[in-house]
């Protein structure tokens, strides 16, 4: 195959046509490693609460590589000098960001792999295919590491405002249906610049700054913290655990080969040696579901009952509750499933509680920079007339429980 023909056009629902600029960059996104994010969908289970979030991490990392191409070329029209090698490392790295991302989204870092997450295992993957390719993903991983000396670039791929959040922000309302997520990521990116090698937004984008922060506040609330889906989240988390559980007993239930090796094993940050890996890349949705799909008709009833939960969308009810009645909830809940589903030694796979966090601008982190005509650099919340731009900085909590609805009618 010549070169030329991998110079692709791709049409994309939110953009219109994305280009795949330079054949590396096609020959990674033909990679069995970045073709299985095609089966990793980008919400994870939100499609049980929004339908049409059936999008997959492959269009997200398309999107972001797209975003990235615009940036470059906003930033050289303002004379920002960026070398082809620094703009290919800059598209490797966006590209790849997510590949480490197991099957519905964070289910997979909370039970059968222990104490590593998806950017330490993205950077895994980056690394191998480094090997594969002789090196030429060598500086797109210095940046991705945040190694890098020209602090821009890094702050492209990872910063309170990357092309990562441009993105996914606007597909994941688009798809959700969810129109208070939608942002003006064309605007955003038209008012960027660099000031002594950091990243600012000028002074006249703020308003676009504003309702890009104020967007991804009420899409945290309204798609990616729904407590249907959380809820529905976690109850996958507790059935890949008690899979665990059940496997390491001895027990042997059907899964694909490479579930099967997640199950009979304890697999730890420092054991993903090249073996583990390749095992990783091998899962996705497709063998989670059709796991759960066997399970549902397994004889451990906690297994049963919970894999039928989620494949017949009989999801437990979830109810906020203070901080202070969490403890007292739980146990008022587990008593009563004691009493209706005769459980008695396995209660926290049918109760259980937790906490949400959201906030939308973090002031420990990287701030938002606002380049001023004074050719001043302050935080957006200094440069901001709206007061509750800063009540956006401040996290908030909610406390919550999860339980099957056939123990307690819901009033």
């Amino acid at each position: 195959m010549t070169s030329a023909n991998k110079l692709k056009i791709l049409n994309d629902p939110i953009y219109g046509f994305i280009t795949i600029p330079a054949t590396l960059l096609y020959d990674l996104i033909q990679h069995p490693y970045f073709q299985r994010l095609r089966r990793i969908k980008q919400m994870g289970l939100s499609s049980l609460v929004y339908p049409g979030a059936e999008h997959t991490r492959f269009h997200h990392a398309l999107g972001c590589m797209h975003m990235m191409q615009k940036a470059v070329q906003v930033l050289r029209f303002k004379n920002v000098e960026i070398s082809k090698e620094e703009e290919e490392a800059l598209y490797i790295a966006i590209l790849l960001h997510d590949i480490g991302h197991g099957p519905f989204s964070h289910a997979m870092e909370h039970s059968i792999v222990e104490n590593i997450h998806h950017e330490e295992i993205s950077l895994l993957f980056m690394e191998a295919l480094n090997e594969e390719f002789e090196g030429k993903l060598s500086l797109a991983i210095e940046i991705f590491k945040g190694n890098y000396p020209r602090k821009f670039l890094i702050q492209l791929i990872s910063s309170q405002m990357d092309m990562d959040r441009m993105d996914y922000l606007k597909r994941d309302s688009f798809y959700s249906g969810v129109a208070e997520g939608n942002i003006n990521s064309e605007r955003l990116i038209q008012m960027i610049n660099v000031h002594n090698d950091v990243l600012v937004v000028e002074e006249k984008g703020i308003y676009s700054v504003e309702k890009f922060l104020v967007a991804r506040r009420l899409m945290y609330w309204q798609c990616y913290l729904h407590k249907t889906s959380v809820g529905a989240e976690l109850l996958l988390s507790k059935i890949l655990k008690r899979a665990k559980q059940l496997t390491l007993q001895g027990v042997d239930l059907p899964a694909s080969n490479a579930l099967k090796f997640f199950l009979e094993n304890n697999v730890l940050k420092a054991d993903f040696n090249k073996e583990v890996l390749n095992n990783f890349a091998l899962l996705d949705d497709a063998d989670i579901y059709t796991a759960l799909k066997n399970w549902q008709f397994h004889t451990d009833k906690v297994l049963s009952y919970l894999s039928s939960a989620i494949v017949n969308r009989k999801l437990f009810h979830v109810q906020l509750v203070s901080k202070d009645d969490l403890i007292s909830k739980l146990s008022y809940y587990q008593d009563l499933c004691k009493d209706k589903l005769e459980v008695t030694d396995e209660l926290d796979y049918f109760v259980f509680g937790d906490k949400l966090k959201n906030q939308a601008y973090d002031l420990k982190a990287d701030p938002i920079r606002i380049f001023t005509k004074n050719k001043e650099i302050i935080d957006v919340l200094e440069a901001s007339d709206q007061y509750n731009l800063k009540a956006l900085s401040e996290p908030v909590y909610k406390y919550f429980i999860c339980y099957p609805k056939s123990i307690h009618k819901v009033g």
